[in-house]
């Protein structure tokens, strides 16, 4: 490892960037560290144990539950509750957000926690890296009282801490809270996560669109005039098209590599398919955060208001240029834009 400073050390250095330092960041951060340590035991052994397949429930979205969705959802909500470090947690998985704290316990707690327990889990029975997204939001409701719906529903540009973890040949946590992105590599001889990737920074330019072109033919007319435009032999193109189905994978293939991740409306998917709150949001903060761009093809994601737990947007994120080229495409076709 090139770099001997653990993640516990990074953090406890680093609490002067924090706008409010009393330590509950570094607390709640490290409580996501030790969860991550151990849904990621139980992703690296799923082939051996009864821990592969659906677990016979849809979520709130309707789609069918993986077991390791559930499996993961619960290790971070009892992280998370039994630590006391939030006051509130929503999660993907979840119809609604959960109020931590209650007749033996305060609402003293400052910050909100929403989550993807586990990211591309449909992909885990084939042996595809999957992964964690998270977000941390101080609460705007009075402390003291339980939190209220409002406390989830805020712009992304609120967000005082975000990142994921992904879980594949080494497994990394990566985040970010507002001063640069870093990323810690996991030794897993001795369960510590070492900085590994310091001031990630993504390239301006790129050579990889990753996009599931099985459904081009449901796309808006802007993204497949892009699409063409990535594929045409001029100006360093034709691009690689690279997609893994994860989006914690593709994002951070892009985020050192330089490329472009989207997912488009659709015929299939009039509103997007990814949820604001639980992927867009966290990965746009990651983005610029790296010097990178994420935009629901028209604005900014990250001024978007949200409406729901579980609102649903389309996404463009990774380098810079890239994303804004794709805008440019888009901006010939704003009736696409009312989704």
């Amino acid at each position: 490892m090139k770099n001997h400073i653990t993640l516990g050390e990074y953090i406890i250095e680093n609490q002067k960037d924090f706008q409010y330092s009393s330590g509950e960041l570094s607390n709640l951060l490290s409580s996501i560290k030790l969860a991550s340590k151990v849904v990621n035991h139980e992703v690296n052994k799923a082939g051996l144990v009864d821990i592969l397949g659906d677990a016979g429930n849809e979520n709130i979205q309707g789609e069918d539950q993986q077991k390791l969705d559930v499996y993961a959802n619960d290790v971070f909500m009892q992280t998370l509750v039994n630590r006391q470090m939030v006051c509130g947690v929503a999660s993907e998985e979840e119809d609604d957000f959960v109020i931590i704290g209650g007749k033996n316990q305060t609402h003293d707690n400052k910050y909100v926690v929403l989550m993807d327990p586990l990211d591309g889990s449909s992909n885990i029975d084939v042996n595809v890296s999957v992964g964690t997204i998270f977000s941390i939001y101080r609460r705007i409701s009075p402390i003291g009282t339980p939190v209220v719906k409002e406390d989830f529903l805020q712009p992304g540009n609120m967000q005082v801490a975000a990142g994921y973890v992904v879980y594949g040949t080494s497994t990394m946590l990566v985040y970010t809270t507002g001063h640069g992105v870093h990323g810690f590599t996991l030794n897993p001889a001795i369960g510590t996560f070492y900085l590994s990737h310091p001031n990630m920074k993504s390239p301006k330019d790129g050579k990889i669109y990753s996009i599931n072109e099985g459904y081009y033919s449901h796309f808006p007319q802007g993204v497949k005039d892009y699409l063409k435009y990535c594929q045409e032999e001029e100006e360093g193109r034709p691009y690689s098209a690279r997609y893994i189905g994860s989006l914690v994978s593709d994002f951070h293939r892009n985020l050192i590599k330089g490329g472009i991740y989207i997912y488009p409306t659709s015929s299939k998917a009039p509103q997007g398919k990814l949820r604001l709150l639980y992927e867009c949001n966290p990965m746009a903060f990651l983005a610029e955060q790296a010097g990178g761009w994420a935009s629901d093809g028209y604005k900014r994601i990250l001024e978007i208001k949200p409406s729901e737990l579980h609102q649903r947007v389309p996404l463009f994120i990774g380098s810079k240029n890239m994303v804004g080229k794709a805008e440019e495409f888009m901006a010939q076709y704003p009736d696409d834009a009312k989704y």
